[in-house]
């Protein structure tokens, strides 16, 4: 068997080990059932335990109250994108929106289809490298939400702290990339939505805390499959769901619990990220784009003096184990993805690469 390397990649990305080990042996025969744990049925004793567990760890986690309904769900934040406003937004209603990358405005797109979308704020004009700030941020008079996105993965910023939405606005957040990383006051949000596949598991899951009030019939007419209503009613059981991937994320929430919690998990991550930036800020032969306020902790861009070393520092890098470096196509560049499972010695390893490569070609 091949020796695992650094998986820096953007996502699908890094698993906890312990977690894949628990999964090996789980996949042959979960607990004492002599079945694997993707051979269960969804409508069995084993995953009721399952997917209720899972649940009351997410609750325990992050402080969840149970004004929330938490589901398990499909089709990534792509599919919430219009998932949220096909069932909040009506045909005359307002939603507000902040700009800030890619994801923002495949969002902002999906909600045009149903209702009215107002830009309260944007960093397209800088090329998204930097997270507005409250004075740039124009709320409509009367929104029905305000929407952000809380990390930007093409981009490398992120949110420090969430927007305030307008008095009678609730909040709602794409939190794909930077969900459970750190501390999060669910209290605050009416909805916060992940793909699994960066911080919570594999691809193929998706988490959606939503508030209770707003899991009441859609505003309009919706397939039975696209209500956030049926899913919280049968327990994010109406269909099959993802059942490994549900299983899975269980384990992941169980592996950070276990590492002292969300709080223990944001500083690890601060730590992680500040020996990459420490080094960018420090050596001239590299650039990051991304001003200092907004720096991801997640998705670390950088970039060599040129295109061509760019190309040359991933492919050495991919020789080295390094692998994943290769930045978004749109903006190229090299992206270094430190989610909550890539480990230190992942981040102290690609700064001695980095040392050694500006030597040999700056």
């Amino acid at each position: 068997m091949s020796e695992r390397i650094f998986n820096f990649s953007a996502g699908p990305a890094v698993m906890p080990e312990p977690v894949l080990k628990e999964a090996q042996r789980d996949i042959w025969a979960f607990r004492d059932t002599g079945i694997g744990i993707m051979e269960h049925s969804h409508r069995g004793g084993a995953f009721d335990d399952v997917i209720a567990e899972t649940e009351a760890d997410c609750r325990a986690l992050a402080g969840i109250p149970d004004s929330y309904k938490i589901l398990f769900l499909f089709g990534g934040a792509s599919l919430q994108f219009a998932m949220l406003p096909a069932n909040l937004l009506p045909d005359d209603g307002i939603a507000d929106y902040v700009d800030t990358g890619a994801w923002s405005q495949k969002a902002i797109q999906e909600a045009g289809y149903y209702g009215k979308v107002h830009v309260a704020a944007s960093s397209k004009a800088a090329n998204y490298t930097y997270i507005p700030q409250a004075s740039e941020i124009h709320w409509s008079e009367r929104p029905v939400y305000a929407h952000f996105t809380s990390n930007n993965t093409i981009f490398g910023s992120q949110w420090k702290t969430e927007p305030e939405p307008p008095g009678g606005a609730w909040l709602a957040c794409d939190a794909s990339s930077d969900i459970f990383s750190k501390p999060i006051d669910v209290t605050k949000y009416g909805v916060v939505y992940a793909g699994a596949q960066k911080n919570l598991g594999p691809a193929g899951v998706t988490l959606v805390i939503i508030r209770e009030d707003l899991c009441e019939p859609p505003v309009r007419e919706l397939p039975t499959m696209l209500r956030y209503r049926i899913h919280a009613e049968q327990g994010s059981l109406y269909n099959t769901p993802s059942t490994f991937g549900i299983y899975l994320m269980g384990r992941v929430f169980k592996w950070i619990q276990a590492g002292g919690g969300l709080a223990a998990m944001a500083q690890r991550n601060e730590e992680k990220a500040a020996l990459l930036y420490d080094y960018l800020d420090g050596e001239a032969f590299y650039g990051t784009p991304v001003r200092h306020h907004a720096r991801s902790l997640m998705n670390v861009v950088f970039r060599t003096p040129s295109e061509a070393l760019d190309k040359k520092f991933v492919s050495e890098a991919t020789k080295a184990g390094l692998d994943g470096l290769k930045g978004h196509r749109s903006v190229g560049g090299m992206r270094a993805s430190i989610y909550n499972a890539f480990p230190r010695a992942g981040c102290e390893a690609l700064v001695r690469f980095m040392k050694d490569f500006a030597a040999k070609n700056g």
